[in-house]
């Protein structure tokens, strides 16, 4: 098990210690949280990725699976390219985890293990994304939701009987892992760990050519570079919008009707009798005499109740209804019985035994119907016009079922169709990058690109009960670079970046040299026959930097992987140009005397060995059912959606 630390501190990311493994680990679990694609059971030839006993994985369901947890890592980082997720490992990181689920699927089926529909229905009503405002479950936002995630139900709870059973399987192989201060103090230790260095950058943009490069030489950058400016999928978007104000006349209650839901709701309307009233309850008769005794005698309910080490509570405007479902009919009884400041108890309630007073007396009139008749006209218009709403879409979800076109469909039904202006799957417009979709076509996006070209058009909630969409692909242009004429100053631009970074490269590498020989960096600077910024003098301690569970900036954290005295060469980024990176000191930590952080850190290890654990546990499974993988299935994966995400700047 050391060594898996060892080897983990050895690596680029050994600055952040186990706390981001920690979280590099969770973030590897979470990575398995929603898909939009079930596990097949039949044969699939080279579309095959794994397979597990009779459960095989397919390359459809691990590039959909990719790209789902891509969108979601770019909501955080706007900046992040495919090829970087990739990089980054993320490909491996979610082939890794289907796989890994998959394997305990089969598992389980193996052992007799299931997990029953109602367990599932349990874990999805939990899911805040799927309550309403006060908390319940909300069918609308259920399959809203789904629908705008391009996700079926079914999908959805494969996905979480996966989930359970390795919380179930795992889980108990991890528990009760405790580390000595041996293992623990290292790493504790180096949170503390302070490390200053020095860092110069060497622009790309010093070393441009004036020189205009040749109509050949920028060809050639812009094939070989052609995955770099390819735009993604466009569609367009064909669209009929269904309001509930169209049945506006229709939905206007009758005075037969408006009469009626006044005599249905008569109770509601009739005269009434609220009370207000502060309470304490007691467990004992005896202590409840005690308390009534001394407010009999001149002591206020609040004082009497302060000496004895309690509070009253207060109740507002209550109904003899509400008060008898809080404490209990007798309680609401006597209350309801008693004059207003008279003194009610000892009764008994259902917490114990109450003392109340009555301190205020609401008498509410009953209301006649000409005083309530826009109320009951609202209630009514609003749950007529639901209901045609309703059956109006079912009208045209069963004409779609029938064989009826798009166009068909919005005729018959007097339906406005609009069409959008090409758009890639987030909104924009290539063409015009001012293009924001209105209110209407934004929900859109994610169903009409979720769609084939030659599918059925279907019914988008806009706005639960009030607002839908009839919508359907238009044309769709398929990904591919534009042509070169077209964005030929922004690849000469790049393409002189990128001879500026390949100079910026070899000048950094002669200076890192020089430094690395004993001469002082600001003096490689100098002598590099350019002007180069000013180095910069960084640094701080390990946990300072990941405060927050921030990652500092690469160049920084790249002083925590360097040997002392040791001096690096680091790329910008986007050919912007290169970093040189000297490691001027290191101070080390000593968290003997800081017990708390030693317990914390102790406790994340455990987990993170936890973890280990159970990955260890899935891949004795794994070996021991013949899991087999495709060797390249990531690399197929990455070239696939490269195509796909690569115009996604």
């Amino acid at each position: 098990m050391l060594s898996v630390f060892r080897s983990f501190i050895r690596s680029k990311f050994g600055a952040f210690f186990a706390i981001l493994f920690l979280g590099l680990i969770a973030a590897a679990f979470i990575l398995g949280d929603i898909s939009s694609g079930k596990f097949g059971t039949g044969l699939g030839g080279g579309d095959t990725v794994a397979k597990a006993g009779g459960s095989k994985l397919r390359m459809s369901e691990l590039q959909d699976r990719i790209q789902r947890v891509f969108e979601n890592a770019r909501r955080e980082n706007p900046g992040m390219q495919i090829g970087d997720f990739f990089a980054q490992g993320g490909g491996k990181q979610v082939f890794d985890q289907l796989v890994a689920a998959l394997t305990l699927k089969q598992f389980a089926s193996d052992q007799g293990v299931h997990i029953s529909k109602r367990l599932v229905d349990a874990q999805i009503a939990q899911i805040p994304a799927f309550q309403d405002a006060a908390g319940n479950f909300s069918q609308d936002n259920f399959r809203a939701l789904l629908q705008r995630e391009r996700i079926s139900e079914q999908s959805l709870r494969d996905d979480i009987s996966r989930e359970i059973l390795q919380r179930q399987l795992l889980a108990p192989v991890g528990l009760g892992v405790k580390l000595p201060d041996s293992v623990a103090l290292p790493y504790a230790s180096l949170l503390l760990e302070e490390r200053q260095g020095t860092i110069a950058a060497i622009p790309a943009a010093a070393f441009l050519d004036a020189k205009e490069p040749t109509d050949a030489q920028v060809a050639d950058f812009y094939k070989k570079n052609a995955a770099r400016y390819t735009i993604p999928e466009q569609r367009r978007i064909r669209y009929a919008v269904i309001d509930s104000e169209r049945f506006a006349q229709a939905a206007q209650p009758t005075e037969a009707e408006i009469t009626a839901a006044y005599n249905q709701n008569k109770a509601a309307y009739a005269a009434k009798e609220n009370r207000s009233v502060e309470q304490l309850v007691l467990p004992t008769q005896a202590g409840a005499k005690a308390i009534a005794d001394q407010v009999k005698a001149g002591k206020t309910l609040a004082a009497a109740a302060q000496g004895a080490g309690l509070a009253v509570s207060t109740l507002t405007d209550q109904s003899r209804e509400a008060l008898a479902a809080t404490a209990s009919k007798p309680v609401a009884d006597a209350a309801f019985a008693a004059k207003q400041g008279e003194l009610v108890g000892p009764v008994r309630g259902s917490l114990g035994w109450i003392v109340l007073r009555v301190t205020a007396l609401n008498n509410v009139p009953a209301r006649a119907l000409a005083s309530v008749r826009d109320e009951i006209i609202a209630t009514l218009r609003t749950q007529k016009e639901k209901q045609l709403l309703t059956d109006f879409t079912g009208k045209i979800e069963d004409q779609i079922a029938n064989g009826g076109t798009f166009e068909e469909v919005a005729k018959d039904n007097g339906l406005k169709l609009e069409t959008s202006p090409l758009l890639v799957s987030s909104g924009k417009q290539v063409e015009d990058e001012t293009y924001q979709p209105n209110s209407d076509l934004q929900p859109l996006l994610a169903p009409v690109f979720a769609m084939s070209a030659d599918d059925d058009a279907q019914l988008v909630p806009i706005t639960a009960d009030k607002r839908y969409a009839l919508a359907a692909p238009g044309d769709i242009v398929a990904p591919a670079p534009p042509p070169l004429a077209k964005i030929k100053p922004l690849v000469v631009a790049q393409y002189k970046l990128s001879q500026g970074y390949e100079k910026a490269q070899k000048v950094a590498e002669d200076i890192r040299a020089k430094v690395a020989k004993g001469t002082k960096l600001a003096d490689a600077l100098a002598q590099a026959g350019v002007k180069l910024p000013a180095p910069q003098v960084v640094g701080g301690r390990r946990a300072d930097l990941m405060r927050g569970q921030q990652r500092p900036p690469a160049e920084i954290a790249i002083l925590f992987s360097m040997a002392a005295n040791s001096v690096k060469t680091l790329p910008i980024g986007q050919d912007r140009g290169t970093f040189v990176v000297q490691l001027n000191a290191i101070k080390r930590g000593d968290a003997a005397g800081q017990p708390e952080l030693l317990n914390q850190v102790r406790t994340q290890l455990g987990d993170v060995v936890g973890e280990e654990y159970g990955a260890q546990f899935e891949r004795a499974i794994e070996k021991d059912m013949g899991v087999t993988r495709k060797a390249n299935a990531v690399a197929e994966a990455q070239k696939a959606l490269s195509a796909t995400n690569s115009g996604a700047q």
